[in-house]
């Protein structure tokens, strides 16, 4: 994808944030149970949709991460997916 459609869809995720080849957003919560409750909802979301982020986990955050391995970059999947993460929130 090239970096004028990354901004273009960007425009359309709240929060997330791009170097072009990959996206990403932290989310921030009241403590460890809620942290794992989102994690868990995205997991089941991620295999339900065939998409797998990496998510890096702390006490009261998660780091969301996405990007198509397949073609080591952008696709229109990622910003569909953040899309779906967000409304997990």
């Amino acid at each position: 994808m090239a970096p004028d459609e990354v901004k273009k869809y960007l425009t359309q995720v709240k929060s997330w944030y791009s170097d072009d080849k990959k996206i990403w957003k932290e989310f921030k919560f009241k403590n460890f149970v809620e942290t794992m409750g989102f994690v868990n909802k995205v997991a089941l979301l991620a295999q339900e949709e065939g998409h797998h982020p990496d998510m890096f986990v702390a006490y009261s955050r998660v780091k969301v991460e996405l990007w198509t391995h397949a073609i080591g970059g952008l696709s229109e999947n990622d910003f569909i997916l953040a899309a779906k993460i967000d409304m997990l929130e």
